[in-house]
């Protein structure tokens, strides 16, 4: 219990701090900073590539050193970058801090979910990550409003305030986090490069043995690919294609859809909470298949219309739909991989998606300059659309694997009834 509390507690601070620091984090850099078009997609692509270079060695190192170690590292590293940008209004600065920002990020992802998930079982993973989406989801409402609050003094206020929650939350956990069923590699492993790379090889060995997990991390790829247009295109599309109602400033309104969005996604993903079944792990992976497609036909449906409600109604579907489908892939992974190489191949997930937004981003982009944002926002959502095949495709083979051998399918190492969040945040 006190494992399921301390990851209770991460999911609502680490949410609550990232609303807080980045609702407003592109205005800051536009207004205070004075960034152009060119300097704030230099931003988002340093972050990305240092996602990228960052994601499998410091998953290996969770796995060899310690799950708990590095999440502490990472929270306190995430908010020492974003402190940085709050408090130096510079270009320099901010790039600076973003690298810092997704190192620290790599360190918690993967890490997180697989000390929960070896601290609380298996078995109690699904359920645990869905109540964490929906803490994390409960606590961006607030982190939401208290940012819009602190804007209003000043634009740095919210991202300075975000951040000193992350140093809190980093040094907090050195005191409350537990580890007790994590088994570090051997003193003579640890800092050697051969067991980086043996650590490494075998979490690819078991993503090349398992088709299901190929498919994932493949519908990663996809996911990645048209998530950076759908994120850096939205509040674009509606500020140069539609009209807004002639009540409340633009800047409520993405404030009112992201609230609506949260609480939305709290509701829903209690009932998918309460439909996930350990012992029919196929209905976690149709879930996911369906939430894909409506994903798709919602951005789709954003990008050609007309009417601002319509619009409306398809952003905060879209949103919704999106914050679902972490925890459950969260998961289906849990499902499909062991202890040992748990967090690489969490880790290999997340670059696989730094990967998929570095090379989707640029050509949206340019589509986008050259068609028009309709346009662009069309081929994310048409960028997205394999991800749903490959999901369902992994469905075919986890059934298949569970007639073949007689037991359930989606467990690791051929184990039964075994299934199991993001980040956004996922923000920024």
């Amino acid at each position: 219990m006190r494992a399921y509390a301390v990851y209770l507690l991460i999911r609502g601070l680490g949410s609550f701090a990232g609303a807080c620091a980045f609702t407003l984090n592109l205005v800051y850099q536009i207004q205070t900073v004075g960034l152009g078009p060119l300097e704030l997609v230099l931003v988002g692509t340093v972050l990305e590539v240092t996602c990228f270079l960052a994601q499998v060695p410091t998953g290996v190192i969770a796995d060899l050193y310690s799950r708990r170690l590095s999440v502490i590292v990472g929270y306190l590293l995430i908010g020492a970058g974003t402190l940085l940008e709050g408090l130096v209004p510079a270009f320099l600065a901010i790039v600076v801090g973003n690298v810092l920002w997704g190192i620290g990020s790599t360190c918690v992802d993967g890490a997180e979910e697989a000390w929960v998930s070896g601290e609380l079982g298996e078995d109690r993973a699904p359920g645990v990550f869905t109540r964490g989406a929906q803490v994390g989801q409960v606590a961006t409402v607030a982190g939401i409003g208290v940012g819009v609050l602190l804007a209003g003094i000043g634009l740095n206020l919210p991202i300075v305030a975000g951040a000193t929650v992350w140093l809190l939350l980093g040094i907090a956990l050195v005191f409350v986090m537990p580890e007790r069923s994590f088994e570090p590699a051997a003193p003579a492993e640890r800092g050697s490069f051969a067991a980086m790379r043996g650590q490494f090889v075998a979490g690819a060995r078991v993503v090349r043995g398992r088709p299901v997990l190929v498919c994932l991390l493949v519908a990663g790829l996809f996911l990645g690919l048209g998530g950076e247009g759908w994120d850096r295109l939205q509040q674009a599309h509606f500020l140069q294609d539609l009209r807004f109602p002639s009540f409340g400033t633009p800047v409520v309104w993405f404030g009112v859809f992201s609230v609506i969005g949260m609480l939305g996604s709290v509701a829903v993903t209690e009932v998918v909470r309460r439909r996930l079944d350990p012992a029919r792990p196929g209905r976690l992976g149709t879930m996911l298949v369906v939430a894909q497609l409506g994903v798709v036909a919602g951005v789709l449906v954003f990008a050609s219309a007309g009417a601002f409600w319509l619009a409306a109604a398809a952003s905060v579907l879209v949103g919704l739909l999106r914050s679902v489908c972490h925890p459950l892939v969260a998961s289906w992974l849990v499902a499909n991989t062991e202890q040992r190489t748990r967090a690489t191949v969490f880790s290999m997930s997340g670059q696989v998606d730094a990967a998929g937004q570095i090379l989707g981003g640029p050509p949206v982009g340019l589509v986008g300059e050259r068609l028009g944002i309709r346009a662009a926002l069309a081929l994310t959502g048409l960028l997205v659309l394999p991800a749903a095949g490959l999901y369902a495709r992994a469905v075919a083979l986890g059934r298949s694997r569970g007639r073949s051998s007689g037991r359930s399918p989606g467990g690791p190492a051929g184990r039964s009834r075994r299934v199991r969040r993001e980040r956004a945040d996922a923000i920024p």
